[in-house]
């Protein structure tokens, strides 16, 4: 899943001062279950602008089910004609499609991070990079392209020491990790092989990702 991190209140600020009326626009999945930009955070972060701002400016709330996805927003639209500013609390694609959308300028209000999972309360990691080519069946559902810092694919480098990685003493060496896991899955035979260089063209890296299923799309006539 996406994570976020909201922007610094300071930022904020700067986009919304000399504002009169305002619209935070919530996401309900990715961001709501991140505790980055559902129901909950919209009401906090319009909060803290009232107490910072008075009645010198008037906030609305609101939060569709997902910004992801264009057919949503249609909600919104009437509330976003009412007001002169309009901050995204999704992720870069959520306050992209609000722009599209909306026919405005939406600020976002989150940075999206990266794809990952929460480890303990409070805590993300990031697990994917969303190369295109997902091949941790063969290292026990461990990324070596994510967590190995130098994404090595047919062992460790030789630098990590009691299991941890030489480039920082706070993160595990992806390799043991791996090691580790395939042992307990009694899979270390998948070790013996040999596996090619990451092929980075099957990834979007340096492009716009696109993916067409022709078997979805609606045939016009």
């Amino acid at each position: 899943m996406l994570i976020f991190e909201r922007k610094p209140f300071e930022e904020i600020f700067e986009v919304i001062k000399g504002k009169k009326k305002i619209l935070l626009l919530g996401c309900g999945t990715c961001p709501s279950v991140r505790l980055a930009g559902g129901e909950r955070e919209v009401a906090l972060l319009a909060s803290q602008i009232r107490l910072f701002l008075g009645d010198s400016i008037e906030v609305f709330e609101a939060t569709v089910k997902r910004q992801c996805d264009i057919e949503f927003f249609d909600e919104v639209k009437k509330e976003a004609q009412a007001v002169n500013q309009v901050l995204s609390l999704a992720c870069g694609m959520g306050a992209q499609l609000a722009t599209e959308q909306l026919g405005m300028l939406v600020f976002p209000a989150n940075n999206t991070s990266f794809i990952g999972t929460p480890v303990e309360q409070g805590v993300w990691e990031e697990r994917c990079r969303a190369c295109g080519d997902c091949i941790v069946h063969f290292f026990g559902g461990i990324c070596p392209i994510t967590r190995c810092a130098k994404s090595l694919l047919n062992g460790p480098c030789g630098g990590s020491q009691d299991g941890k990685c030489e480039v920082s003493v706070d993160t595990p060496c992806a390799w043991q990790l791996i090691y580790e896991r395939l042992k307990a899955l009694g899979k270390l035979d998948l070790l013996e092989k040999n596996y090619s260089a990451k092929d980075w063209s099957k990834s979007h890296i340096g492009e716009p990702g696109k993916i067409v299923r022709d078997d979805l799309r609606i045939k016009q006539e």
